[in-house]
């Protein structure tokens, strides 16, 4: 195997995971960031990011000698004399005005970097992008020497570090068919399907995949309402229909609706896109428009059982909250459904509070103005007229379901996840309400 000498721009979620793992399979890496204190932190190992495996392949690059930690990408590139060989563009790609993917840092850090790079490097473009990204970060270099590819990440928080290392396809574009293989060859060891194409088509995929999945969810969210109504349960329904191998099992789990750092923003850029390109893409916009409604229905279902009115007033009433995170495994919270359920209930006059495994009350967060975060289930549930799982952390099902009860002053849990098990939020003296749940 070639060792390839590696630059990676931001150590976010996709930078640090990418830097970490490209350094396990034997290349050597700088990553940089301009966040003085989080590269300090860094080059004493320690990881900011809940992200099971990383902190351990950190620690194992540093350790080897593969994987440097330096302030700013001008240290990256003058890290080694000769300048790395491959360059990998992995910062913040924020939702800006309308919907479109914010390219600022991108196309700043290409300015900055452009009379820096070594003839022959290759610029990777790793963050979400818009389709011609590739085409205007070549444009902002105006370097015939060094070339542009697009090879997007299909990383899940939770579980990046396994995503990386076990790939179901590795998507490489770009004009130059030999800058394009260079980049692939760097992923050989994993093994996995290699879609090599042009640019604009591996822009795409990112987005069509996101897409597809905010869709199936939105779907099951309504065929989970549409059970509510008539009776059936979802479980029993997601299971005919995930045996099927055109649908899968995956992503057909309802829920308080999708969120996280990729969905919201990669639908509002999908729809962008297509506006652009004179096209109305109407299945994505149902998709959004579904979601906001399921995260509205989640408050139904809380004011009915706490009030027995669909329009019963929620004002005062104290709600706890059983998740706060987008998803289990991380302490992400951005564009979290259970947060804007939280904000919703809020709107309702209802006074939250919060637990969640992930988070410290300790550490407030300007998301998070408006619920009391506690470090305890127990003293979340005290007093509270409702419980609400609001995101599917295991630990949950494991609580005193009996302790529970008696603590709370309505013994009624309405669980977003269906995660619980009915039968011991039963014994345990609550009413379980699910969703898609007869």
């Amino acid at each position: 195997m070639f060792v390839r000498r590696i630059a990676v721009v931001g150590t976010g979620y996709v930078g640090l995971t990418t830097g970490a793992c490209l350094a396990s399979l034997g290349h050597d890496v700088v990553c940089a960031d301009v966040d003085a204190a989080k590269v300090e932190r860094l080059q004493r190992g320690e990881i900011d990011i809940l992200e099971p495996g990383l902190a351990e392949l950190v620690a194992e690059g540093m350790a080897a000698g593969r994987l440097t930690f330096v302030l700013g990408a001008t240290s990256a590139m003058r890290h080694t004399a000769e300048g790395p060989e491959v360059m990998f563009l992995c910062v913040p790609t924020p939702m800006g005005v309308g919907g479109v993917a914010d390219l600022s840092i991108v196309e700043a850090v290409v300015e900055e970097v452009r009379e820096l790079l070594p003839p022959g490097c290759v610029v990777v473009n790793k963050s979400t992008v818009p389709v011609g990204t590739a085409e205007r970060t070549a444009e902002l270099l105006g370097r015939d020497d060094v070339a542009v590819v697009s090879n997007p990440e299909f990383l899940r928080e939770g579980s990046a570090v396994y995503d990386f290392l076990n790939p179901d396809r590795i998507v490489v574009g770009g004009s130059q068919q030999d800058a394009a293989e260079r980049v692939a060859a760097l992923y050989a060891r994993l093994g996995a399907p290699t879609v090599l194409t042009d640019a604009p088509s591996a822009e795409l995929v990112k987005y069509a995949a996101n897409c597809f999945l905010a869709m199936k969810l939105s779907y099951v969210n309504a065929v989970a309402e549409l059970c509510d109504r008539l009776g059936a349960d979802i479980t029993d329904v997601t299971e005919g229909m995930g045996y099927d191998k055109r649908i899968g099992q995956a992503f057909l789990q309802p829920g308080p609706g999708w969120g996280g750092s990729c969905l919201p923003k990669d639908t509002s850029a999908m729809l962008q896109l297509a506006d652009a390109a004179d096209f109305e893409f109407r299945l994505i916009r149902a998709t959004i428009d579904t979601n906001t409604r399921q995260r509205q229905r989640m408050v139904e279902k809380v004011r009915l059982a706490v009030t027995g009115k669909r329009g019963g007033s929620l004002s005062h009433k104290r709600i706890a909250l059983f998740g706060l995170t987008f998803k289990a495994g991380t302490d992400d919270l951005r564009d979290s459904p259970a947060l804007a359920v939280a904000a919703l209930l809020r709107q309702a006059g209802a006074d939250l509070v919060g637990y969640d495994p992930a988070l410290s009350q300790d550490n407030p967060h300007p998301d998070l103005t408006g619920i009391t975060v506690v470090d305890d289930p127990y003293l979340a549930a005290k007093d509270a007229e409702a419980v609400v799982v609001l995101t599917e952390w295991p630990e949950f099902r494991s609580l005193d379901w009996s302790r529970l009860a008696e603590l709370v002053s309505r013994p009624t849990v309405i669980d977003t996840r269906n995660l619980l098990d009915p039968a011991v939020a039963r014994r345990g003296g609550f009413e379980w309400i699910g969703i898609g749940k007869s």
